[in-house]
């Protein structure tokens, strides 16, 4: 009975939080730059958006969060809050506001306490070494100091989904071990994870599933080992597996 109970609570039921169906999409209607991109995201879940430069994985990300001109299909947030956080590869910021009035900002904005938000932005400050440069401006940080900022406020508004672009870009080893660490956290407390991303061999160690966009479209998806078996590589690395299926999409 114990051990069945055990077993009970341990297993995963897959929560909707995001489910993506593009048709077409694109800047302008006459030239749509996405076509047929259709997955779901589960809560607890992190998927890897993979594909050389200039596929259409940004514009992927553009679409999801309603940045796009033109959209053909559905993109539906499903989760208890339906909301996300952006964690972009260039850091967007506001320049008159120093680090800790960013934090207080989002503080207003997000259904928690002042008291609450502070104690735990203060614990996020000093595991990123951030702490000295509380009351200063942004635009005087250097790179990674800014990215650690962008993943702070992302961490702060504790969404149903995290969309990640390019994180590692800037970040020491330290704060990259840390990153990987807290957002693993979030997705035991039932977050799910998109992160574009070209460090492969991160993305194979960290990621459940992927997706693979090639000329704006989906060419591959799924686990590492659904990939290897729908396409006749087994027991091919990640970087292996998208490397031939690309060669393959572009002789066809």
């Amino acid at each position: 009975m114990g051990s069945n109970y055990y077993f009970l609570t341990q297993r995963v039921i897959k929560i909707e939080l995001l489910n993506v169906s593009i048709e077409t999409a694109g800047y302008n209607r006459r030239e749509p730059v996405l076509k047929d991109i259709n997955f779901k995201l589960h809560a607890g879940e992190m998927i890897g958006l993979l594909g050389p430069n200039g596929v259409g994985k940004s514009t992927t990300i553009k679409a999801i969060m309603g940045n796009l001109e033109q959209i053909e299909g559905c993109i539906e947030f499903k989760g208890p809050k339906k909301s996300y956080a952006y964690i972009p590869e260039q850091p967007i910021y506001y320049e008159e506001l120093t680090l800790w009035e960013h934090i207080r900002f989002v503080a207003s904005l997000e259904d928690i306490s002042e008291k609450e938000c502070f104690i735990e932005a203060e614990k996020l400050l000093r595991l990123f070494r951030l702490e000295e440069a509380k009351d200063q401006l942004p635009d005087n940080f250097s790179k990674g100091m800014q990215q650690k900022l962008m993943i702070v406020l992302a961490l702060l508004m504790k969404p149903d989904v995290y969309i990640v672009d390019e994180p590692f870009m800037g970040l020491d080893p330290l704060s990259f071990k840390s990153f990987l660490q807290l957002i693993d956290e979030k997705k035991k407390l039932g977050a799910g994870v998109l992160m574009s991303t070209h460090v492969l061999d991160t993305a194979e160690r960290i990621c459940d599933r992927f997706l693979l966009v090639s000329n704006g479209s989906l060419v591959a998806k799924g686990t590492l080992k659904e990939i290897q078996k729908e396409h006749g590589l087994e027991d091919a690395r990640l970087y292996d597996c998208f490397e031939k299926i690309l060669v393959r999409e572009h002789n066809e």
